[in-house]
């Protein structure tokens, strides 16, 4: 099921002459209209006009999540403030807020494409669309709610708290699917439990979760646990919101990244340069249709690698396989690169251990320390004190063996550790506190 057979489905050649067309367009309009933008094209020696391939993109700076603060607030707009009919923010919690100024065609084109989103994970106008993502500056709710109604399903505009209640309403008006951050998911889920309310016996049959990595052990769990079908959405505030990429439920390999829109890269993190087609690498991404806050090369510190082999579901446009991580989540220990998804990897493979984990560096005696703190099961809390050391060991010695960190694993029992609203909080950094 497609939402717009004929852009999803443009054959190669023509799809990239609307990239060039589009690509052309937006330096044009960023060169003339954001001062900011004006200076680094000139610096770089680069005129809107001497844009003839799109391999010349790599001529073109990056844009950094700090070029946006700098500005802050209105400075990256391309647009009179008077054409913007909505602001949006970030939800970083450091430094200024990063502001996104929507005009009317950005609010219909972000509908269109989170409305494609929504169609690729099986959502349709009969649906029941119960929405958990905070609604007001973050795009989350917002963002999930336009491309819902565009479909025509029902919404329900839940937003994120009143975690009880939710499970109710889950119950009482007989959502079909639910959209929030996958750490939440499961925090509905156990509220759920709870209060009697079993989601395997719920008319819930999609989940669309994005917002925060997960693996694919993860998935399994929730699927399990659930009763549904666990689909992946990503976006990011300064790009538009969800409804960047999404997962088909055709074949759930990998995100179509709506290229008539976005343009993405994948480059070394370190040295920038482009990496081929199939390398692991940062993402970046460059509007190509947006109009308030158009973006040239953005950095999204996403890890990832880009797809381009046909999918079965018939859209022609290029898969993001799901992210590896973030260069700004990785936490270095003794040398050693590591991110959280990769120790989230690990402790899935373990039957009675909840997704719910969090990793707490510390510095002892001038050394990194890192702790692995996971949940357990109410029925593996209960086994003996033996058994929980051995699978303490076990797991410290899988993740000496796969990431050549030393650990120390600690088991938690059910509920412990705090819960989010929104995106779960996986690393505690006492080194910088």
């Amino acid at each position: 099921m497609l939402f717009n057979i004929r852009q999803e489905t443009l054959p190669r050649d023509e799809l990239e002459a609307l990239q060039l067309r589009r690509l052309q367009d937006v330096c044009a309009r960023v060169y003339a209209n954001v001062p900011f933008y004006k200076k680094r094209f000139d610096e770089a020696g680069i005129k809107p006009e001497t844009i003839r391939s799109l391999e010349d993109i790599q001529r073109l700076p990056f844009t950094e999540k700090q070029d946006l603060r700098d500005h802050y607030p209105y400075g990256l707009f391309a647009v009179p403030r008077d054409n913007i009919v909505r602001l949006q923010a970030s939800s970083g919690t450091t430094g200024k807020a990063v502001v996104l100024g929507y005009t009317q065609r950005d609010i219909d084109n972000w509908a269109e494409l989170t409305a494609r989103s929504l169609t690729a994970a099986g959502v349709s106008r009969r649906d029941i669309v119960h929405i958990a993502y905070g609604y007001g500056l973050f795009t989350g709710g917002l963002g999930a709610h336009g491309g819902a109604e565009r479909i025509g399903a029902t919404v329900v505009p839940a937003s994120g708290g009143a975690t009880k209640r939710q499970t109710y309403l889950l119950r009482d008006f007989g959502a079909t699917v639910l959209c929030c951050t996958p750490s939440y998911a499961l925090h509905l889920w156990e509220s759920g439990m709870e209060e009697g309310i079993d989601f395997r016996d719920l008319p819930l049959r999609i989940g669309c979760f994005g917002a925060e990595p997960w693996t694919e052990g993860m998935r399994q769990d929730m699927e399990q646990k659930m009763g549904i079908n666990a689909l992946n959405i990503y976006g990011l505030s300064e790009i538009m919101g969800p409804g960047v990429a999404m997962e088909c439920v055709d074949a759930k390999k990998g995100l179509h990244l709506w290229e008539d829109h976005f343009y993405p890269e994948i480059i070394d993190p370190v040295t920038g340069q482009q990496l081929p087609p199939g390398s692991t690498g940062e993402l970046v991404l460059t509007t190509l249709t947006k109009e308030g806050t158009p973006l040239i090369r953005y950095r999204t510190r996403d890890l990832t690698r880009l797809d381009f082999t046909p999918c079965s579901c018939g859209r022609t446009h290029v898969r993001i396989a799901r992210l590896e991580g973030r260069t700004d989540d990785m936490l270095i220990i003794r040398g050693v690169n590591v991110f959280p998804q990769q120790i989230e990897s690990i402790i899935m493979e373990n039957e009675g251990l909840s997704p719910n984990y969090q990793l707490i560096v510390d510095r002892k005696e001038n050394l990194d320390t890192l702790e692995i703190c996971v949940e357990v099961d109410a029925q593996l809390f209960c086994d003996e004190i033996k058994h929980l050391q051995n699978l303490e060991k076990r797991i410290q010695k899988k993740v000496k063996e796969f990431l050549g960190v030393t650990t120390r694993v600690r088991l938690l029992e059910p509920h412990s550790l705090e819960r989010s609203q929104g995106k779960a909080n996986r690393i505690v950094d006492k080194r910088i506190l």
